[in-house]
């Protein structure tokens, strides 16, 4: 049996981009590589357990235990959500950080001009320390 071939026919739809958008993403960009350049340095402190960074179209993630990258993404996400949400609700202005303190571990989150930033860190980590070095 001859198989025939089918040729498949797209249509291409041109887009319009303006150059003021253009500009904001390589502010973006920029900011993005700073963090995770300072986050790369961060990472390589005694007892930081790793790191997650995410903006609107990036994320690098760090991890120690890299087979737990689902369960600390999601964590991450609801620390940032519901930290947005309390804030809301009580009307208490923009949230710079947030510590979340475990039996062993800890995390600190925040929000850096739109890019998302999880630190993991052991108990006994210095956060304050941390919170410096990665705060613009």
């Amino acid at each position: 049996m001859v198989k025939k071939k089918q040729s498949k026919q797209e249509n291409a739809t041109p887009v319009m981009v303006d150059d003021d958008e253009l500009g904001d993403t390589s502010e973006e960009d920029e900011t993005y590589t700073d963090l995770s350049n300072k986050l790369a340095e961060i990472r390589q402190d005694n007892g930081v357990i790793g790191y997650i960074l995410r903006s609107t179209t990036s994320a690098t993630i760090d991890l120690k235990e890299p087979e737990k990258i689902v369960e600390y993404a999601i964590f991450s996400s609801q620390v940032l959500d519901s930290s947005q949400e309390i804030s809301e609700l009580f009307e208490i202005g923009d949230i710079e950080s947030v510590l979340i303190e475990g039996k062993e571990n800890n995390a600190l989150c925040m929000d850096i001009e739109g890019n998302k930033i999880s630190i993991f860190m052991e108990k006994n980590t210095d956060h304050a320390k941390i919170l410096k070095k990665v705060s613009p």
